[in-house]
């Protein structure tokens, strides 16, 4: 069935489309960011790419530091895969899925020095804020990650931190302190299918694909993570030209945050 499937989409691919008439290097219509999705969280943010629909939440938490890095907070990503969102997750622990999500969006946000871990540092050697950062998402349609990735900006964005008194966090009571973002770096998944590259994929070309690179970049084009899956090796030229893509697409995404 995917030797089919493959070649039937390949041979889309050669003529310059794809099955739902896209274009090789096109977003689904319609890319819809919302905030303030969740009140119970410190920050959340909703994002649909076509029918793709994730959800993130942000938690503040008080913790300890690391004794590596006794005047720096942290950020925990996880990801929950549910049934609701595609029959063919399970439920359960993280499976690999779910933790190559977190793990990719968590490169780009840790890598991109995105947040400044020292100014989440309360108490040197002490307490520190920790960002927890939760992915659901509520139909998985393909790409959850460049939908994802822009749900966590987009989420970190609307974070308030909670009322604290240098012992107690009181979640019930939201400050105007905002999480400072340093940086907002956008993830592009770049997708290579026989000689042919694309982005967005849907869950059809997902069952297809060869390798893929998400490239997460900053405003002015700086590369800073990527993160490479499949099965297939990818040459210098296939990485020159999936970088390319995936800088020039960013932009796309970026005016939506």
């Amino acid at each position: 069935m995917h030797k089919e499937l493959r070649s039937h989409i390949i041979s889309f691919l050669h003529a310059g489309i794809r099955l739902d008439g896209r274009k090789l290097t096109e977003y689904r219509k319609p890319i819809e960011v919302e905030q303030g999705v969740v009140k119970t969280a410190e920050g959340s943010a909703r994002v649909k790419i076509g029918e793709t629909d994730v959800m993130v939440g942000v938690k503040l938490e008080v913790g300890e530091p690391y004794p590596d890095t006794p005047d720096e907070g942290t950020i925990i990503v996880g990801a929950e895969l549910l049934p609701l969102s595609n029959p063919e997750f399970e439920l359960g622990p993280p499976g690999i899925q779910a933790i190559e999500l977190a793990r990719v969006v968590d490169r780009g946000i840790r890598e991109s020095k995105a947040l400044d871990f020292r100014k989440l540092c309360i108490e040197p050697g002490k307490k520190i804020w920790m960002v927890i950062i939760d992915i659901c998402p509520i139909n998985d349609a393909g790409n959850l990650f460049d939908a994802s990735s822009l749900a966590a900006l987009a989420a970190l964005q609307d974070a308030k931190y909670p009322a604290f008194d240098g012992e107690k966090v009181d979640y019930k009571e939201k400050t105007d302190k905002r999480l400072e973002l340093e940086k907002t770096p956008i993830a592009v998944t770049v997708i290579k299918i026989g000689d042919k590259f694309i982005v967005d994929p849907d869950v059809e070309e997902e069952k297809v694909i060869d390798a893929r690179l998400t490239v997460s970049s900053m405003e002015d084009g700086t590369l800073c993570a990527m993160q490479k899956g499949g099965d297939f090796p990818l040459t210098i030229e296939d990485i020159d030209k999936m970088l390319d893509i995936g800088i020039e697409k960013a932009k796309e995404l970026r005016k939506h945050l």
